[in-house]
């Protein structure tokens, strides 16, 4: 017999809200920088073809951010229906980084406006000087909102008496101690997301041989450079962050590590199996490597989850989240310094290797993939808790008899929405061929597809 459970519904409900989202969120924080980058670097090199990246990259970015909007409202939405208890005790907490965020994009939507607007109307310099208030907004948003879920990590600045929130302090609950690594990781991962994902966009165009191989790889060696650079400051800011985990969330680390045990000379477990009594199965033990990332001492002590009460205990296949978000972050680091070195050694002059060029493709998609890893690990990780130590998902959700019929209708706009975002853009940029538009700007006289 069927039985309906709102707080399940509630949940697979935000998921899939959050994880379409986020496809959008992270494009919209990481391709204004690129932006720039491409605006900037075609002003220093007095190259053209830079500059026509800025423009292309800019259309496609402008249909991304009226889908983000869409999506974002729903999150807001949702907080609401969704999870009323949450809100009632953790909103007033939070209402000053949830109202800045608001003021953020428009700061970014205005001067994105006007960017866009001002590209035959300005000089080059003052051209690019209106992105830096749309990349310094789009960042700000992610800001903001990162340092709600920080706070839903280690929550502060207020005092609940009785279920009831006395004593708020804006300030100190948004800057509490989980936003600095989490701010820096989600902006430092976003940048490099949607640098491999302009990475693969251009690797595609060399193994089709259509389009102009020039402006390809001019993009593919900008966008690259820029995500090894990006993917190095990741896994330096993940590394604070297994510390930040270490000292204030350490069952999320010991679940993540399957460290049962507390203990010093701490090994860190690398892929594996879990069996039903707990015993590891196939995976890499690592010596010393987990007390080294909590302590940066191989004699740290690592608190285990035989410290954690069983009703607290996170899931434990948080596990294969959090190794297959360090194993893409990895790989695209080995990928961008291959490709790059490639590209300055002797081998230069020749084409790119096809099959390097397939796995950077794959890149793209991999590295959106690593975003929503790395969110599935830090939300199910905090379980039970909704808001760490004061109130566990269960206690938060609606009693609605109507989620199900939310879930249904809001998975239907999801899939409208991506649909037509793939239509409108594959369309934007089918009709602006990369060689036309060189034409116009007066690069070159036409030419074959692969001079």
């Amino acid at each position: 017999m069927f039985h309906y459970d709102p707080v399940l519904y509630s949940r697979i409900l935000t998921e899939v809200t959050l994880a379409f989202h986020i496809i959008f969120a992270t494009i919209g924080v990481g391709v204004p920088v690129m932006i720039a980058l491409a605006e900037w670097t075609g002003i220093r090199k007095n190259d053209r073809y830079y500059t026509l990246l800025a423009r292309r990259w800019a259309r496609g970015f402008v249909i991304t951010v009226a889908i983000g909007v869409v999506t974002g409202t729903a999150i807001g939405l949702q907080l609401s229906l969704l999870w009323p208890s949450f809100m009632e005790i953790a909103g007033q907490a939070i209402a000053l980084p949830l109202f800045m965020e608001t003021f953020a994009f428009f700061v970014e939507a205005i001067f994105l406006g006007i960017y866009l607007y001002t590209w035959d109307r300005f000089k080059p310099k003052r051209h690019l000087m209106l992105l830096i208030p749309v990349a310094i907004g789009s960042s700000a948003s992610a800001f903001f909102i990162t340092t709600v879920n920080a706070f839903m990590n280690t929550p502060q600045g207020f005092t609940l008496e009785n279920g009831k929130i006395t004593n708020v302090d804006p300030i100190a609950a948004m800057f509490n101690p989980a936003t600095p690594t989490k701010v820096s990781h989600v902006l430092a991962s976003a940048y490099m997301t949607c640098a491999f994902i302009l990475a693969a966009i251009a690797a595609f165009s060399l193994l089709r041989r259509k389009g102009d191989r020039l402006y390809a790889k001019k993009a593919l060696k900008l966008t690259l450079t820029a995500g090894l650079v990006f993917a190095l400051a990741t896994a330096a800011i993940g590394d604070l962050s297994g510390k930040f985990l270490a000292a204030y969330q350490p069952e999320k680390l010991a679940a993540a590590e399957w460290h049962f045990e507390t203990q010093t000379k701490a090994p860190l477990v690398f892929g594996g199996i879990l069996t039903e009594d707990k015993e590891i199965k196939y995976g890499l033990k690592i010596p010393y490597a987990l007390s080294i990332l909590a302590g940066s001492n191989p004699g740290f002590e690592v608190k285990g989850l035989d410290q954690i009460p069983n009703e607290l205990e996170p899931p434990l296949y948080v596990h294969y989240f959090f190794d297959g978000m360090v194993t893409i972050g990895m790989f695209t680091i080995v990928i961008a310094a291959l490709y790059l070195w490639l590209s300055r050694s002797k081998r230069a002059s020749k084409p790119a290797p096809r099959w390097l060029l397939r796995v950077i493709v794959a890149c793209g998609p991999l590295s959106m993939l690593g975003i929503w890893l790395g969110w599935f690990y830090a939300e199910v990780g905090r379980q039970p808790w909704i808001l760490r130590g004061y109130m566990k998902v269960a206690e938060a959700a609606t009693t609605s008899a109507h989620v199900d019929t939310m879930l249904l209708l809001f998975c239907l706009l999801y899939l409208v929405l991506g649909l037509t975002a793939i239509k409108v853009l594959s369309k934007l940029f089918k009709n602006n061929d990369v060689a036309d538009e060189l034409i116009a700007f007066g690069v070159f006289e036409k030419r074959g597809p692969l001079e």
